[in-house]
C-alpha cells in the first residue's frame, strides 16, 4: 500500500494550508488514517486521527485550528490547517492502518514540508 502526500508548503503566521493523502495499492479495509509531524530536532508526534465511522482526535496543540476529514471512497485523508502558527512548522506525515486480502498493513506516507514564517 502506498500513500502519498501533498499540499506542504511556506505560509505566513495566522495563514491556512490543506493537506492531502491518498492511498493506492491492495486495500481491503481501512481501520483509520492520522497525520503525524516531526519538526526539526524533535520526536514525531500525532497530530490527528479519524477513524472510518468518522471519529476524530487531535493533538491538545491544534485543536480548534485544525480539522482532519477523510474520504472512505477514495482511501483519502486531509487536514485543513488554519490559524498557523510558527511551531507548526514541520514534516508532516500520513499514515493508514488497514488490512488487504493478505495480512494487515500500517503504512505511511513520504512527508510533505510545512514552514510557517513570522
Amino acid at each position: 500500500v502506498q500513500l502519498q502526500a501533498s499540499g506542504g508548503g511556506l505560509v505566513q503566521d495566522g495563514g491556512s494550508l490543506r493537506l492531502s493523502c491518498a492511498a493506492s495499492g491492495s486495500i481491503s479495509g481501512i481501520n483509520y488514517m492520522d497525520w503525524y509531524r516531526q519538526a526539526t530536532g524533535k520526536q514525531r508526534e500525532l497530530v490527528a486521527r479519524i477513524l472510518t465511522n468518522g471519529n476524530t482526535n487531535y493533538a491538545d496543540s491544534v485543536k480548534g485550528r485544525f480539522t482532519i476529514s477523510m474520504d472512505n471512497a477514495k482511501n483519502a485523508v486531509y487536514l485543513q490547517m488554519n490559524s498557523l502558527k510558527p511551531e507548526d512548522t514541520a514534516v508532516y506525515y500520513c499514515r493508514a492502518v488497514g488490512w488487504n486480502k493478505w495480512s494487515p498493513f500500517n503504512s505511511w506516507g513520504q512527508g510533505t514540508l510545512v514552514t510557517v514564517s513570522s
